[in-house]
């Protein structure tokens, strides 16, 4: 009996989750479009890697696999190139500088 509370208590807090994090993609999506600066775009689109790295892990959870635990930090890696990259392209204007001397 126990076993079976915990089991739907998961899958109710796996929905809850689930919805938090669509509804916090759909508004970052918007934020990402309509933002006033390039900085809240790039923070948009970092924090929408972040919801994503914790929807593969909620999926993981409600999967009962590890075999997403590498998708997570595969998606953790990427958002830290691409966070430097952004970074790099609002204070230069460039990512690769090519300077010929």
């Amino acid at each position: 009996m126990l076993d079976e509370f915990g089991s739907q208590m998961l899958s109710i807090v796996l929905v809850i989750c689930f919805i938090g994090i669509a509804i916090s993609i759909f508004l970052l999506v918007i934020r990402a479009f309509i933002g006033p600066s390039n900085a809240d775009r790039a923070v948009a689109i970092d924090t929408i890697g972040a919801n994503m790295m914790a929807f593969t892990g909620l999926a993981a959870i409600g999967l009962v696999t590890d075999k997403l635990n590498d998708v997570v930090l595969l998606i953790g890696i990427l958002l830290f190139i691409g966070t430097i990259a952004t970074a790099k392209f609002i204070e230069k204007g460039v990512i690769i500088d090519r300077h010929n001397h």
